[in-house]
């Protein structure tokens, strides 16, 4: 698997995750900007954060002060961090590159309950 995902799971609304991401065996590098995205049910893929090769991030203005996107370049791993979690952030969670991307993973599903 080229994009592996993990750090799912149930949680109540309000709970954190925490997601990570590793990508040594995609063709993407610690120059590449990364994303997490995201996929809920019945929904188009969308992107949550993204973060530039020196640290740099953005998010989707529905995450804003919740997530958190980080990287760790000698790990080859993306994280995000995800706190007081809402019903409507339930979605599949993917990492992949921004500019360039690698095949999609399975990634990891976060379920959130009221």
């Amino acid at each position: 698997v080229q994009l592996q995902a993990s750090g799912g799971g149930l949680v109540q609304a309000g709970g954190s995750l925490r997601l990570s991401c590793e990508y040594s065996g995609s063709i993407l590098r610690s120059n590449d900007m990364m994303a997490w995205y995201r996929q809920g049910p019945g929904k188009l893929r969308e992107v949550v954060a993204t973060i530039s090769s020196g640290g740099f991030s953005n998010y989707v203005d529905s995450v804003k002060g919740r997530f958190t996107i980080s990287r760790d370049n000698d790990k080859n791993t993306v994280y995000l961090q995800m706190n007081n979690l809402k019903p409507e952030d339930s979605a599949v969670y993917y990492c992949n590159g921004v500019t360039r991307r690698a095949s999609w993973g399975q990634g990891t599903l976060v379920t959130v309950s009221s």
